[in-house]
């Protein structure tokens, strides 16, 4: 095993474990609801920081079933693959393109869910922004992975300045989508 895929491995059962456990709390308090229409979440904060606001809106449950479903099931095939790398498995070629291609469907869809909670639903939901979190480093350091094998550009490159630039890359999308919501949520914020 390489020391980037065991940086990777790392990276990985701990992000994923962070994505797990909020997805898991959301589904927790999405059961709450269905068996009270009453019940206040763990974290229904305020007006706009209200996940019981976000849970209860169409967008939440776009496939007929929880959306926080999807992210159990998938963090948890993550976890696995990433413990594997850990114990010393080698993947091939095709199932890192198909694990990146699904970690990057999950970010399209978790950039789907931020827009929809910001500009429509005008809540934010504090497990879902976990979520965000751990959902694109997640991405930015899987793509560094891909591109220290050699997968995204032929030639590959060990050593930390992927792994640095996954860092950079990740902190700045979240400045962006977290400056946004700063923006967007500034009156409800500083009203």
């Amino acid at each position: 095993m390489t020391r980037s895929d065991r940086t990777w491995g790392v990276l990985a059962v701990i992000l994923s474990l962070i994505g797990f456990a909020a997805s898991a709390e959301l589904v927790a308090e999405r059961l709450a609801l269905y068996q009270d229409a009453g019940h206040r979440a763990s974290c229904d904060i305020n007006a706009w920081l209200a996940c019981g606001t976000v849970m209860r809106t169409p967008q939440a449950e776009l496939f007929g079933f929880p959306n926080p479903l999807i992210g159990i099931v998938a963090y948890a095939v993550v976890l696995a693959v990433a413990v594997g790398v850990l114990a010393g498995a080698r993947y091939a070629r095709w199932f890192w393109w198909l694990l990146w291609l699904g970690i990057a469907a999950g970010s399209v869809f978790t950039l789907w869910l931020w827009w929809q909670t910001t500009f429509h639903i005008n809540a934010l939901c504090l497990y879902c922004m976990i979520v965000w979190c751990a959902q694109t480093y997640l991405l930015a350091h899987t793509t560094a992975r891909m591109r220290r094998s050699g997968m995204l550009d032929g030639a590959g490159r060990e050593g930390a300045g992927s792994t640095a630039w996954a860092w950079l890359l990740g902190t700045a999308v979240l400045v962006v989508v977290f400056g946004v919501v700063a923006v967007r949520f500034a009156p409800a914020i500083l009203g």
